[in-house]
């Protein structure tokens, strides 16, 4: 808007304001008006990051759209690593990645301060990295009842641990059983 300075507001071309701003990754959704008598109003709606991703040789956010984000200098996130992203796919295909991540921290709430990833190469079949008893597990959960799954292998982790103390990736998959992957 610097060219917009010491003009009239009705000279003001707000789509093409609009657009300049929406061209921004960072922001989702934006609104310019004029406001009697002379005034401009700015709206923007900014993305919100829901997790790391590793994209060719960088570590990039992404939001609940599917949109790959810069991180901004200086700022902190702790989210989890979704893993199964590639830089070259469309918003709308990474989507179905995005949704299983949130099915995971939806179904696991308070329990996802562990969890370090949650691979969503195949939305069918959720796999997650979680610190667990001081250990680091992988988890194949499957595609439903992940919250339950979980749960029942942190009820059982002790036992677990001491019958396969060497073992990182277990199969929650199946309602019945906790499979030890060697």
């Amino acid at each position: 808007f610097a060219q917009d300075a010491d003009h009239s507001v009705f000279s003001v071309p707000l789509d093409e304001r609009r657009r300049r701003l929406l061209a921004i990754d960072w922001v989702e959704d934006a609104a310019v008006s004029r406001v009697w008598p002379d005034r401009l109003a700015v709206h923007i709606r900014e993305r919100k990051p829901v997790a790391f991703v590793q994209v060719q040789s960088s570590v990039m956010l992404i939001d609940g759209e599917g949109m790959l984000l810069e991180p901004p200098p200086l700022a902190q996130f702790t989210f989890p690593v979704l893993s199964g992203i590639r830089a070259e796919e469309s918003p709308a295909s990474r989507l179905p990645a995005v949704r299983a991540l949130l099915d995971v921290e939806r179904e696991l709430g308070p329990r996802m301060k562990d969890v370090s990833e949650v691979n969503a190469s195949d939305p069918g079949n959720i796999r997650i990295v979680a610190q667990v008893g001081g250990r680091v597990a992988e988890l194949i959960l499957g595609e439903d009842k992940l919250g339950q799954r979980y749960q029942k292998f942190l009820n059982n982790y002790a036992e677990i641990r001491r019958r396969s103390p060497e073992v990182r990736v277990f199969d929650l998959r199946l309602d019945d059983r906790i499979t030890a992957k060697e």
